[in-house]
């Protein structure tokens, strides 16, 4: 169970469902559970483990078998389900509830809602969706772009240039997603997404500058929503007493919420040109993923054991 909640109102604006009956605005009915169910098994009868938290779906085969059942059994089926109160329920194909359904929507409370897909892409929709709204989430410190796909995390002490590496690469032809306060959202077992609070979507702070929006300034597509992140660049100020990768044979990881995205260590100092080694290691990222490595490569050409060397 997630510890978030999403408005019907919103699942209804992101699956185009239409209200054929709620009790009160659809904003204040709030969806805590990520997935959805389809109550065959308990218009069958069988009322044991029913989550009542979940979004209840009826499609074509529950419709069907409601309409071959007697009155007295529908009804007692109907009732039981609407009886447990679910977050609503939503039929599917464009059917239209029956009758029984809007007298027991009414006399218990629950939304009744339509939807003109069918059922397996109903359930899709709002599946994505929930999982989305209801990830486990934390916020970082950094800035979040959107370099040759690659969704790049900067992370780094105040004032070690995060955001201006961001704007140098907006004028590049990247994109910006979050400033200052990137919001981390685990979706799935091996996928981090990366947002901005909604209040500073598209802003950013450049010291001596102020405040900007990167919308407005370069235009709407130096910017977006939301983006996978891919891999976490750690800024730090160049320490000359400190060894760092020349190779790149290794590739270092850190946990986000459960999730291993790649790290890695870039040391500032005056000259070096952040934007395009952030470019530099967006293409590299993306050729790793993809099964080649530049440095186990030059080590093959120069005859050595990789082995050896990642010892």
């Amino acid at each position: 169970m997630s510890e978030f909640s999403v408005s019907l109102a919103k699942l209804a604006q992101e699956a185009n469902l239409t209200v054929a009956y709620t009790p009160y605005e659809l904003e204040k009915v709030m969806v805590t559970a990520t997935e959805v169910y389809r109550p065959g098994i308990l218009l069958a009868g069988y009322y044991e483990n029913f989550d009542n938290k979940r979004v209840q779906i009826i499609g074509l085969t529950e419709m069907s078998y409601l309409e071959e059942l007697s009155t007295s059994l529908r009804n007692t089926h109907l009732e039981k389900l609407f009886s447990f109160q679910p977050p609503a329920v939503i039929l599917s194909r464009g059917m239209q509830p029956l009758s029984e359904m809007m007298q027991y929507a009414k006399q218990y409370g629950v939304p009744l809602l339509m939807s003109t897909e069918m059922t397996s892409a109903l359930m899709g929709m709002l599946i994505t969706t929930l999982n989305k709204e209801l990830a486990p989430r934390i916020t970082r410190h950094g800035v979040l772009v959107e370099v040759y796909g690659e969704g790049i995390l900067i992370l780094g002490d105040s004032g070690v240039g995060k955001s201006e590496t961001a704007i140098e690469l907006v004028k590049r032809g990247h994109r910006l997603i979050a400033d200052d306060a990137v919001e981390l959202r685990r979706i799935s077992y091996k996928e981090i997404l990366g947002t901005a609070p909604e209040n500073i979507r598209h802003f950013i702070e450049l010291r001596g500058i102020g405040i900007v929006n990167v919308a407005r300034v370069f235009g709407i597509g130096s910017v977006r929503s939301s983006v996978e992140v891919e891999m976490v660049v750690q800024l730090e100020p160049w320490d000359r007493t400190k060894n760092y990768d020349r190779t790149g044979l290794e590739t270092e990881y850190t946990d986000i919420l459960g999730v291993k995205v790649p790290k890695m260590l870039i040391p500032v100092m005056p000259g070096r040109n952040l934007a395009v080694i952030i470019e530099t290691a967006a293409i590299n990222n993306r050729q790793k993923e993809m099964g080649y490595n530049a440095a186990k490569e030059l080590l093959t050409q120069l005859g050595l054991n990789t082995d050896d060397n990642l010892k």
